[in-house]
């Protein structure tokens, strides 16, 4: 019996700007939303940088809302996200905001979160 076929597709990276193309104004202009701080708080305190799917945030928002928002996001530089299936995981690009803009995260961590933006039962 031939053996099943593996998958070995990986996930689509989807578009964003090199750490070079990053520009201080689109960055500024996606943080000036509390929605879109939030989201990026919690992929950094509560993701440790790492990498989660999009429904991980509890933000509590429509998703086509929270699309757009991570949409802002990753066009800004600010998150990369990769689409598997009808899964689209994201991350913050800690190294690449650092290097264009210092410090700039660390204001992002030290923010907090309105409890008003979270569901009631965020998970962990």
């Amino acid at each position: 019996m031939p053996a099943a076929p593996v998958d070995s597709v990986a996930p689509e990276r989807l578009p964003q700007p090199t750490a070079a193309e990053m520009e201080l104004p689109v960055v500024l202009d996606a943080l000036s939303d509390p929605i879109r701080l939030a989201i990026l708080h919690r992929y950094l305190v509560d993701a440790a940088g790492g990498v989660r799917s999009c429904g991980w945030v509890g933000v509590d928002r429509p998703k086509s809302t929270l699309t757009h928002h991570f949409r802002v996001l990753r066009e800004a530089g600010l998150l990369e996200q990769h689409q598997e299936g009808l899964v689209r995981s994201s991350r913050v690009r800690v190294e690449d905001v650092q290097q264009r803009f210092p410090g700039l995260l660390d204001l992002v961590v030290d923010w907090t979160v309105p409890a008003a933006l979270m569901r009631a039962e965020v998970p962990a």
